[in-house]
């Protein structure tokens, strides 16, 4: 039998602390699987719904975006993964009577965690102007009140559509259609969050923005480089792929400011070998400074450029271009300099140089470690010059592995859900579609929250995700969404955002992918791409939460009717009613979906094209693949300051909070803690358990503020510190943010840390 949701907000100030863990996964995490799915699920409807996670016949994973080798395991889920569903899948309601007594005041007062235990939101909601409570609305006044607000606009610029990365590839092709049938690339999602640095540096280094590799790449790998990411936590299905790498004979690198247990052992609960033992991961552990990546692959580089024998000449020469000021300028990288930018010592330096040397197929890996940095572009290019030089890309066994962290994040940018399209895109939309789509680029998140600010843009509308409690500058961006005339969001569950409102606000209750959806046409699939580029089909089995919940490409294709008019000739019902016609004109618009309904239906799906890997064609403006240089940049750390990361707990997934713990680093029962490195600690006269309150420092002068946090001493990189969003969102300003991508510098935040009256 399910569990009830907490009636309370569970103390959260004085959590417990015991020494971090050294191996992930193994028996710890199936009884935590079981126990999280059983609150929420019940027995019967676990079993029911987890057999089908990531099955050829069942619904993809709504949490991360690692793929599925074409052989599934019975149970083809990890611990987060089974959260993400058993959250979705909860037997807990959110019904009318919840919203009457609880106001919208005393929803901003309640902790992401108790929000989101509440369950299943079951009908539209509407909070009306100086309304102190939302009221259940029918779909047709919701659609009939965001209608007038888009119609009154001045501009169509002055509306914002903001996609999450759960969002099918169906539904993220209408929602960019109507954005620009409506007259605006206004198009910001969670990409521009996280790998949007990724896709920027790679779109001009190999042209394309995405990775290069296949499962069957890093299983065949002799060196596999982790930089700035936590696979443990964010991707565990991952360590399932280096846990077979290593069998097979590769070494791996891990580099990151954190030790983490997932790159430590692997404890597979596939395998009763896995259980019992495990299997070591990293082979060297090299705990970098925050922010000094590009200066080590910078060094790595000048290094092999310094080894006889050690450039793959011929590949330089028939397939990159740019390479005599790329050499000039990593032959200038300096030793000392290195040094000071990563806090690595020299001797593990040249450890790694010895295995990147012995290692003929090479793949690297990363994360936000590396995406979140003012000098995030300028550090992954550098990345993809360590590889050009020894032929790594577009041969089995190595490339770029940018490891995406929400389930259709990529999907959704392939299908148009950009605020800068290609010119091509929209020549082919337009053609498909008889529409006439503006080519000038519209706002990505930051410039989103600086428009609602200065009264630039007016209605927000969000397909999914938790836009306040995902975004930088928390007091800032709470502001700029309140001064909206009306904010929507297209969720299943609460979450911070639904609290933070404009003048007006509606929430639209929407199919999980867990939900079994049935349209006019009949049962309805939708599909999604993985990290990869793997496109495959996800249909959900469970009876809907309720019978008031609509489909997003029937909320999307409602909305478009009800504002666009009988004016608009898109055949919109015709989408609502059977999503097979959506992917008919995703075939005619969208390379590499030729032919869609047919190849969907292959159990698996299929794999879109990629030049670098398949043929090593490089749709670059030179035709080639391009080394690039640019200056070493590396964050300055001011006397008595510590240079924060924000990051995830174990129990959580992006801005979803699971439980109060992150067994792992050994946090139990509390989220506000800081991870200081002890001789840091005790320079600035830190006790473990002391309370401090974390001021961020930034150019502006504005004080930003995080009170009331637990030092714990940890084995972070000197002079660096950690930890969780959203909680310390607040610190990040909205300026600081990446060149070039414009991605919140999350990972390198200038802190000081005073006392608290907390204790």
């Amino acid at each position: 039998m399910a569990a009830k949701p907490p009636a309370g907000d569970p103390v959260q100030d004085a959590p417990q602390v015991v020494p971090p863990q050294h191996a992930a996964a193994g028996l710890p995490a199936i009884g935590h699987t079981l126990k999280i799915a059983q609150q929420q699920m019940g027995v019967r409807r676990t079993a029911q719904t987890l057999l089908k996670v990531n099955q050829k016949d069942g619904f993809d994973c709504p949490g991360c975006a690692w793929p599925e080798e074409d052989k599934r395991h019975t149970a083809e889920f990890c611990e987060n993964g089974a959260k993400a569903v058993a959250e979705e899948a909860t037997l807990r309601r959110v019904t009318p009577d919840f919203f009457a007594a609880h106001p919208v005041a005393d929803l901003a007062t309640r902790s992401g965690y108790w929000l989101g235990q509440q369950g299943r939101i079951t009908q539209p909601m509407y909070l009306a102007e100086g309304a102190e409570r939302y009221d259940a609305v029918t779909w047709e006044h919701a659609f009939e009140i965001i209608a007038e607000e888009l119609k009154a606009l001045d501009s169509p610029d002055e509306a914002l559509f903001y996609t999450s990365g759960r969002t099918s590839n169906e539904a993220a092709f209408l929602l960019q259609l109507f954005a620009r049938e409506f007259g605006t690339n206004n198009l910001p999602d969670c990409s521009n969050m996280c790998h949007e640095s990724s896709g920027s540096a790679l779109t001009q280094t190999i042209g394309i923005g995405k990775g290069s590799v296949s499962l069957e790449d890093l299983h065949q790998a002799d060196l596999i480089v982790v930089a700035g990411q936590n696979p443990g936590t964010n991707h565990p299905r991952m360590l399932t792929a280096l846990e077979k790498a290593k069998a097979a004979g590769a070494q791996i690198i891990s580099v990151n400011p954190l030790p983490e247990a997932g790159l430590e052992r692997f404890k597979n609960p596939q395998t009763p070998q896995g259980m019992i033992k495990g299997a070591a991961l990293t082979d060297l552990f090299l705990q970098i400074r925050l922010g000094g990546d590009q200066a080590l692959f910078r060094l790595l580089n000048k290094l092999i450029l310094e080894t006889e024998g050690a450039v793959d000449d011929t590949f330089v020469r028939e397939h990159t271009h740019g390479y005599e000021e790329f050499a000039a300028a990593a032959r200038a990288a300096d030793w000392d300099e290195t040094l000071a930018a990563t806090g690595l010592e020299r001797s593990k330096i040249e450890q790694a140089l010895a295995m990147v040397l012995a290692s003929k197929r090479i793949i690297v890996c990363w994360a936000m470690g590396l995406t979140q940095h003012k000098h995030a572009v300028p550090t992954i290019r550098e990345v993809v010059n360590f590889l050009l030089l020894r032929g790594n890309i577009g041969r089995p066994g190595a490339g770029v592995c940018p490891v995406r962290g929400h389930s259709n994040v990529q999907g959704d940018r392939t299908m148009g859900i950009f605020e800068r399209p290609a010119p091509a895109f929209l020549d082919a939309l337009d053609k498909e579609f008889g529409i006439t789509s503006p080519r000038h680029h519209g706002f990505d998140v930051v410039r989103s929250i600086q428009a609602l600010r200065d009264g630039e843009a007016k209605v927000f509308f969000a397909m999914g995700g938790n836009f306040v409690g995902a975004t930088p500058d928390t007091d800032v961006t709470e502001a700029a969404m309140r001064k909206a005339r009306l904010t929507v969001h297209v969720s299943t569950k609460l979450n911070r955002s639904h609290a933070v409102t404009g003048t007006r606000a509606l929430i639209l209750p929407t199919l999980g992918r867990t939900d079994k959806d049935v349209q006019a046409g009949g049962k309805q699939f939708v599909t999604v791409e993985d990290s990869m580029g793997m496109v495959h089909a996800s249909r959900g089995n469970l009876t809907p939460a309720s019978p008031h919940l609509l489909s997003e490409p029937a909320i999307v294709a409602r909305l478009a009717r009800a504002t666009l008019g009988p004016a608009s000739a898109t055949n919109w019902e015709d989408f609502e009613k059977d999503y097979a016609t959506i992917r008919d004109r995703i075939s005619r618009v969208v390379p590499g979906f030729e032919d869609f309904n047919t190849r969907i239906a292959h159990p698996g799906g299929f794999t879109l094209p990629h030049g670098p890997r398949d043929e090593r064609r490089f749709p670059t403006a030179t035709g080639k693949a391009n080394f690039t240089a640019a200056p070493v940049e590396y964050p300055e750390l001011p006397e008595g300051r510590l240079l924060l990361q924000t990051l995830r707990s174990h129990d959580q997934y992006n801005t979803t909070i699971y439980g109060l713990d992150d067994r792992y680093r050994g946090i139990k029962g509390g989220r506000r803690v800081v991870l200081v490195n002890p001789d840091d600690a005790r320079d600035l006269g830190l006790a473990d358990g002391a309370y401090t309150d974390l001021v961020s420092e930034w150019k502006d002068g504005v004080e930003r503020r995080a009170p009331g946090f637990r030092v714990v001493h940890y084995p972070t990189a000197r002079g660096c510190a950690a930890a969780y969003y959203p909680e310390t969102n607040v610190l990040v300003p909205l300026d600081s943010t990446a060149d070039t991508s414009n991605t919140p510098a999350s990972k390198s935040v200038i802190v000081r840390l005073e006392q608290s009256p907390t204790a």
